[in-house]
Parts: C-alpha cells; structure tokens; sequence
C-alpha cells in the first residue's frame, strides 16, 4: 500500500518510523509482522489514519478479520471518504462469507462515492453471493461501464449468468474474461469454461477448454499455488493422478495458513466427539442422504456436532436436521479462522468435511486443524489433495486400496458403500407411460443424467442402442433449455429420428422416483457416473448399467449396485457395458428378476439400511480415534464387516 506519510513532531516522528517498519515488512508478505509495527503506531497516534488504513490490511491479510473490521471502521470514522478503508472493510466482510451484512454495508454508500469500478464490482458480488443474479448482472455493467476492460468483472459476471442456467452467456463471459487476462485465475476459468460448455452440450468448444485446463496443471510445479476449478477435473477426466494433481494445485494456497490454538482432549472411556460441517443443512442432496445417519448416530458413544455455515431455508428438512443432532451450531457468516477457534474450543475427536471443493465449502477451516483427525467424505468424489485431511472416506468399489496412490489421504473404508441413503424418501407409486409422455409399447431407456455428464462418446453409444434396438426410445432430463436444442442437433448428426427422444422436466423427488420406474433400463453415463441419481432409480426399481473407469467419480454406481447385491451390472468396459444393455433389452424375464429383487432390496439391502449403515460408519470413526488415541498416526483402513454372514 504506497502511502505519503510524513511526521509532524518528534512523539509522531516514532510512530512514523514503527509505521515504516510495518511497510517494510508488507512488501515481504510478513503481515503478523507488519501488523505489530502498525499497531505500534496506533499506540503513539491512536487517531491517525493512515496508520489505521494500514492495519486494517495487514490484519486482513494475516487473517485477523475482526480486528479488519475495527480498523477499517475507525479509518472510516476518521475519513469517510477513503475507498481503501471501504473495501478493506467490504474484503472482510467477504472473507467472514457474511453476505447479507456485505451487501447491506454497499447498499449504504453515498450515491456520490459509487462512481468506481471497484465499487460496482463489490456490489455486484454481494448481489450474487446473496441470490440476486440480475441486480448482479446490472451491477456488473455499471463496472464495465467504467472500466471495459476489466477481465474479473467480465468473469464475476459470468458467475451470475451460469447461477441463472444462461450457460451460453456465462461462457461468453468467460472467454472475454480470459482473453484480457485473467493471471493467476486462468487455469480455474478455463475449468469453469470447459465445465459451462460441456453443460451447453457445445462439444467443440468444451474438448478445447478441456485440453487446455489439462496443459496448464501438466505444466506447473508441483508446489504452484493456483486455482484450478477441481469439479471441472473430477468430474470431466478419468485420469486420477491428474485429478489429485489438480487439486493439490488447489491445496496449495492453504499452505501458509497456521493452525488454530487447540487444546488436546485425552480420552478415558468419554464419548467420541464427531463434528460435521456443511453449507448444506437445509432442502439439499446431501441432507437428504445424511439425514438418517445424523438420527441413527448412538449417543452412548457418539457426541455428535453439526457446524452449519449455510442458509436456513426454514424447510422440514432443515428442522428434521437440526432435531437430530445433540449441538447444532449456527456458523453462517463467521470466518473461517472463528469458526475454526470454535471447533477447537469444542475439542472434538474427529471433524468431517461434507463440501470438498464444492460451492460454500469451508476448507480454510480445515487447513487451521482444529481437530487432532479430519475426513473428508460424501460431498465430493475425489481427493482433496492436502496435507490437512487425514482420511477420505470410502468403500472397495469406489476407493480400493490399490487406488491409495490416487489420493493425498489415507483410504478409510465402508464395508459394503460409502454412500448413505434416506430409507424415509418416498416410495414409487403407480403411475402409467402415458402421463409421462412415454410410449406404450417401446423399450425406455433412460439416461438421467445432467447435460455436462453427456459427452461425444457416450451419446455415440446410446445412439447405438437406438440403432441396434429398433422400438427403443431415449428418455434424456431436460436439464435447462439450452443444453437440448444443442443435444438435438448432436443426435440428429448421428442419424437419430427425434421422435424416439423423450424429455422428462425437472421434478420434485416423489414424481420423479414415480416416473422413473417406467423405464425398462438406466444407461449410465461415464466418467462421472449418475451419484444420487442412480440411487433413486435403484430405489425405483429400475435395472441401472455402468461403466467404471478409474476414477471415484467414475466408480459410484458401481458401488451402489453392489451395495443391492447387482454387482454384474457394473462393467469395466464399453464392450462389456453395450453387452449388457443389448442383453438386457432383449431379455424381458431378466428385467423383471431385477425389478422384484430391488423392491425387496427397499426393506433388506445395505444400501438402504441406515441403521446397519451408520453402525458401521460408526465402526469406522471409532478406527479412526483409537489410532490417535494410541498416538499412531492415520493409515489405510480396510473395510471390516463383523456381521455373521
């Protein structure tokens, strides 16, 4: 921060030369260092400020967010009319993710101080980050009004176009952004790209993104710090070790972070203390699957924490949550560095991620280690890549041991699947093909997967299904409006008649488990399989072919088939996997053996059982803390099913 500063009497002389010394040691990136030296000045010219300004960055830059706040507001009280002051103060309230707080805070400024672009920008993220994607969009304008040229509001703006399923927009953002020069970012917006395109179905244009985001992890150090989109890499490729690579890139720019003070708790026959910390406490896939397991978890031997940072949406699923656990602990809107404080004084045994590198997600809180043992698990299908979490939580489909290169974790596996599922979601009911807009006398089949899961390869096969099955049709989701008239064209390329494409609308989960049970077989894509999806349709009823690849993202419904005693379903090659759906098709008997075998897998196999399935997450938390316990450190641990067979 170049800052003229001259002193005016000898007491301000030395404040002056603690203030030169906390400069000297900001341009070194010691910023615990150079706050000391600005606070020392405070001591001696407590109103100044200059030095105010100067310690509210240095202590947003060393992570001392409260006291960022304090300072800012002090230097805002002493000159209202400092923009540096201003968004030191907007950057904090960011960094504490505090939205609403944020936006309210910008939406205060006098008319006469917002007309810049940092300021517009700042706007137009509060407005995205608390759900206003349009006023966004507009606020983002009136930064490029200013500033054309600007590539991380061309970006930011693509963000909001993409929130608002305008994927071919946000692309177009993405590009300009990238093509004025987006530095360090680069590499993540090339994955975002990739990401947007392969959801627009425009194939072209999503393989060269691919190829790119793919040429820049190959070519950077090991030890890089960058951004790096994992999602885009998890769930596009099926190369695991370029996979971990991308997202230890990531990882990466946690490596300064210092962990938080944490006092350690000595166990001596006391229940395990479990944290859990999501976004996702409310209306989402992941409390949907976690629902029973937080209800079933044995309070003799469990004390269990959920750590929320997101919204309260106020559904049934929110206060079916909150009931279930012991301590439900409201976080939205702290730091990462006080959330983690407040993990620590909890001194839990054991703290588990449910994000991943997922929207929301919290990992800042995970690099500070306030637990002694921390495990990633459900929210995301593949490493995380850092130093900081033990353990990533798996089964011997998903992460077999002979995958442990694949992963900077160590593997802890589930006996039978990782995934957990709500034996209280709604069972299919009747319902015949004509209300869904299905023939009557066709084989359906299915492939509801979302848009950027469809790649060439795989709609070529599912192209010649409909070849080789002459009154087969395909049921495809209409994910949002403009992935399908690119798809169409896709298929129409490959010679398809469009009147054998069936489209189903979005759906709450009852119809859509009732309309799924009237296909005859789901196709799964690859190399990211159907996830929750293909669990529905397992629950439906419906026979579910994979193919598996390499990858975790790659192997899911491998898993949940296994888990419901379907193994052969699950193929480890397209030949293979074509074999299987052609014979399928052309074996009626075979399909109604599957269909009577998953209606009595609802009530008896492990992949719906919570209870049996939350005994042996237990079991395997339990594994976990008593190697700590024991001072040993994390190590691979196989599955153990200690069931009589």
């Amino acid at each position: 921060m170049n800052v003229i500063h001259k002193p005016a009497s000898r007491q301000s002389r030395q404040a002056h030369q603690h203030w030169e010394r906390g400069v000297a040691q900001s341009r070194k990136g010691q910023w615990g260092e150079a706050l000391r030296a600005f606070e020392a000045a405070l001591k001696i010219a407590p109103k100044d400020d200059v030095y105010l300004v100067n310690a509210a960055k240095a202590a947003l830059e060393s992570d001392r967010i409260e006291q960022a706040l304090d300072y800012s507001l002090r230097a805002l009280a002493r000159n209202p009319a400092s923009e540096v002051a201003l968004f030191i103060r907007v950057a904090a309230l960011q960094r504490m993710q505090n939205h609403a707080e944020t936006l309210a805070y910008l939406q205060s400024v006098p008319e006469e101080r917002r007309n810049n672009r940092e300021y517009w920008s700042a706007l137009g993220c509060a407005l995205q980050n608390t759900g206003k994607q349009q006023e966004a969009i507009t606020a983002f304008m009136e930064a490029l009004t200013i500033q054309m040229d600007d590539a991380i509001t061309h970006y930011r703006m693509g963000i909001s176009f993409y929130e608002m399923q305008l994927k071919e927009e946000a692309s177009e953002c993405f590009r300009t952004g990238l093509v004025l020069g987006l530095g360090a970012n680069a590499l993540h917006v090339h994955g975002m790209l990739a990401y947007a395109e392969r959801e627009n179905c425009r194939w072209v244009q999503a393989a060269e993104e691919e190829a790119n985001m793919r040429s820049m992890v190959d070519a950077l150090d090991d030890t890089a710090r960058v951004m790096t989109a994992p999602f885009a890499h998890v769930t596009l490729t099926d190369d695991p070790l370029h996979q971990l690579k991308a997202c230890r890139l990531m990882s990466n720019n946690f490596a300064d972070i210092k962990p938080v003070v944490r006092r350690e708790r000595v166990r001596h026959g006391e229940r395990i203390r479990v944290g859990y910390v999501s976004a996702d406490f409310h209306q989402h896939a992941t409390s949907v699957l976690m629902a029973e397991v937080f209800e079933h978890h044995d309070r003799s031997r469990f004390e269990v924490f959920l750590y929320s940072h997101g919204p309260d949406d106020k559904t049934p699923m929110r206060q079916r949550i909150e009931a279930a656990a012991e301590h439900f602990v409201e976080l939205a809107g702290a730091s990462d560095q006080d959330i983690a404080q407040r993990i620590a004084d909890d001194q839990l045994d054991l703290l588990i991620d449910l994000k991943g590198y997922t929207a929301q997600n919290r990992m800042g809180v995970f690099a500070r280690r306030p637990a002694p043992v921390q495990a990633t698990y459900l929210g995301f299908p593949g490493t995380t890549g850092s130093t900081f979490i033990d353990y990533i939580i798996g089964d011997p489909v998903v992460t077999p041991l002979a995958h442990e290169a694949h992963f900077s974790e160590k593997i802890a596996q589930l006996p039978v699947c990782y995934q957990p599922n709500d034996r209280q979601r709604p069972r299919p009911q009747p319902m015949d093909r004509k209300a869904a807009g299905l023939p009557e006398d066709a084989l359906v089949l299915c492939g509801f997967n979302q848009a950027y899961k469809i790649s060439p390869e795989v709609l070529d096969v599912w192209c010649g299904f409909l070849r080789d099955i002459p009154n087969a049709v395909l049921w495809l989701l209409d994910w949002h409006g403009q992935a399908r008239p690119h798809l169409e064209e896709e298929l129409s390329v490959r010679g398809v008649d469009l009147a054998r494409i069936r489209w189903a609308p979005r759906l709450g989960l009852a119809d859509h488990i009732n309309r799924t049970q009237l296909a005859d077989i789901f196709i799964d894509a690859w190399p990211c399989n159907a996830h929750t999806t293909a669990s529905d349709a397992l629950w439906a009823g419906l026979p579910v072919v994979t193919f598996m690849g390499q990858t975790f993202a790659s192997r899911v419904a491998g898993s949940l088939l296994n888990a419901v005693g379907l193994s052969e379903l699950a193929t480890e090659s397209l030949a293979a996997y074509r074999a299987k759906v052609l014979a399928l098709a052309a074996d009626p008997a075979e399909r109604a053996r599957i269909r009577a075998q998953l209606a009595e897998a609802r009530d008896q196999a492990p992949l719906f059982d919570s209870a049996r399935y939350t005994a042996d997450l237990e079991q395997l938390l339990e594994r976990m803390v008593v190697r700590r316990d024991h001072g040993a450190r994390a190590t691979h641990l196989a599955a153990i099913d200690a069931r009589p067979a």
